[in-house]
C-alpha cells in the first residue's frame, strides 16, 4: 500500500487487518504514530525508509495502544535510534509492570515486545508529533489504554481501533472487563464531540463521514449488549481470522486442533456457548468460508484477507 501525504511531510500508511495502519512525520528526527505488527517489522521499516525517513534517526514514537499489531516494531526502532516512546498513562503502567495480560499478548499467546516508555500521555494533553500538534483523548473500550489523536487545525482524527468505518474492533470482555462495551459507548460519545473532516482508523482506509461511522458503531455495541452471544460469535470470528493471518496456509486439521486447545477459544465458548467447542468452531469456519474470508487449498486453509 502506497503512503498518502495528509499534509506537508505527514504521511498515512494503510496496512491490513493483521498490521495496524501507521504514520510517519518526516524531519531531521522523524516521528511515528504506531509501528505495525511485530512479525511485519522489516516491512514496516522498509515503508518508513521509502518515505525518506531513517528508522535509526527516529526521535519519537507515539502509540495509540499496546496491542502487538500497533507497537510491533517499537523495540527494534528504539534499539537503533534511542527514540522516546509515549503511551497513554494507562499504557505506560501496563508496559512498566510488564502486564502482558492487559496488553493482550498473553491472551493471544503472542511473543513479547517490551520496550521503554519515556512518559505517559494524560487525557486532553497536547502532543507534538514532528512539527504538528495533536490533542490526545483517552478512549477505552477495545483496549484499556487506547487513545486517539486529533489535529484541530486540519480536522484530522487518528481514531486507531476506537472507530472504524463499517466494522468495529473486537471487544474482549475477558481482558477488558464487563464494562468494556459501556466504555466503548462513552468513547464514541467523546469522538462525536470532535469536528473531524477526515478519520484515519487503525485498520482500513481513511473516511470522511465520522458521524455515520459513530452511529453504526453505537448500533453494533447496543446489539452486543442486548444479545451477548453475538459478541461471543464476533470474538471467535475475529480471532480465527487473525490466527490464520499470522500463520499463513495451514493444515485444516492442525488448525482446528490448535484452536480447540487454545485458552482464548475455550474461554470464549465457555462464556457464551456452554462449551460447545467443536460445533462453534465448525459453524464459524463455515460462515467465514461462505463470505469468502477463508479459502481452502486441498487439505490446507488460509485467510483470503490481503496483507501488506
Amino acid at each position: 500500500m502506497s503512503a498518502v501525504e495528509l499534509f506537508e511531510d505527514f504521511f498515512f500508511i494503510q496496512r491490513d487487518f493483521l498490521t495496524g495502519n501507521h504514520f510517519v512525520c518526516r524531519g531531521p528526527e522523524p516521528a511515528l504514530i504506531d509501528t505495525g505488527f511485530i512479525a511485519d517489522t522489516e516491512r514496516t521499516l522498509d515503508l518508513i525508509r521509502d518515505l525518506g525517513a531513517d528508522p535509526a534517526r527516529v526521535g519519537r514514537i507515539v502509540n495509540t495502544h499496546t496491542h502487538y499489531d500497533h507497537c510491533g516494531a517499537n523495540r527494534v526502532i528504539q534499539d537503533r535510534s534511542g527514540c522516546e516512546i509515549l503511551l497513554s498513562v494507562t499504557g505506560k503502567h501496563f508496559m512498566d509492570t510488564r502486564d502482558d495480560w492487559a496488553m493482550w499478548w498473553r491472551y493471544h499467546e503472542a511473543p513479547d515486545g517490551y520496550f521503554h516508555c519515556a512518559r505517559g500521555i494524560e487525557d486532553g494533553e497536547t502532543v507534538r508529533i514532528g512539527r504538528y500538534e495533536f490533542e490526545a483523548r483517552c478512549t477505552p473500550g477495545h483496549a484499556g489504554d487506547l487513545l486517539v489523536l486529533y489535529n484541530r487545525k486540519h480536522r484530522l482524527l487518528i481514531s486507531s481501533d476506537t472507530l472504524w468505518e463499517n466494522d468495529m474492533a473486537m471487544i474482549n470482555v475477558r481482558v477488558e472487563g464487563s464494562r468494556a462495551l459501556f466504555c466503548q459507548l462513552e468513547s464514541l460519545d467523546r469522538l462525536a464531540g470532535l469536528d473531524a473532516a477526515l478519520v484515519c482508523p487503525g485498520h482500513g482506509r481513511p473516511f470522511t463521514d465520522a458521524g455515520a461511522a459513530i452511529d453504526r458503531a453505537r448500533t453494533r455495541v447496543r446489539r452486543f449488549l442486548a444479545h451477548p452471544e453475538k459478541l461471543g460469535a464476533d470474538t471467535v470470528k475475529k480471532i480465527l481470522v487473525y490466527s490464520l493471518l499470522t500463520r499463513g496456509p495451514i493444515e485444516a486439521e492442525a488448525f482446528e486442533a490448535e484452536c480447540l486447545a487454545s485458552n482464548w477459544f475455550r474461554e470464549t465458548v465457555d462464556l457464551y456457548f456452554d462449551g460447545r467447542y467443536e460445533s462453534m468452531y465448525r459453524r464459524t469456519l463455515e460462515g467465514l468460508a461462505g463470505r469468502g474470508l477463508i479459502q481452502r487449498d486441498g487439505t490446507r486453509i488460509y485467510s483470503a484477507l490481503m496483507t501488506s
